[in-house]
């Protein structure tokens, strides 16, 4: 049987890298399956989900035409994970919105205030580390 993209292969895992496990094929052939697609989820250490000597079936995602090197993945075998619906409210009332009474002169205005205060104690206290023993120099 020939391998070709979009087919389900199995083989013998030989070897597992820090980014990958390389598994044996039929017709002599080997082929990679990246540390990203073992799992849908997180996969920091890849000998928590694969060991070698174990035998996997894979979906074979794509096939270099120039070295023949074929592309695996465990994880295109499994269904997408559904995202879990979100809670709905008892009655079905929408949620109220909060009507945006500050206009943007507002919202600039309060946040040049802001930023003067904080200037204003950042100079505070950078002024009283300057002075020594409390008391500028005069010459």
């Amino acid at each position: 049987m020939a391998i070709e993209v979009g087919s389900v292969v199995e083989g013998k895992i030989t070897r597992i890298t820090n980014f990958g496990a390389f598994v044996e094929l039929e017709d002599d052939k080997s082929g990679l399956i990246h540390i990203s697609e073992v799992a849908n989820e997180y996969v920091n250490d890849i000998s928590d989900f694969l060991h070698e000597g174990e035998t996997v079936q894979a979906k074979v995602v794509s096939i270099d035409p120039n070295n023949g090197k074929v592309a695996l993945s465990l994880k295109r075998m499994k269904p997408p994970v559904q995202e879990t619906e979100k809670p709905t409210r008892a009655n079905n009332k929408p949620k109220p919105q909060k009507k945006l009474s500050a206009s943007f002169e507002d919202k600039l205005s309060k946040f040049l205030k802001d930023s003067d205060e904080r200037l204003t104690d950042l100079k505070r206290k950078t002024d009283s580390k300057r002075g020594g023993r409390g008391s500028r120099r005069s010459d």
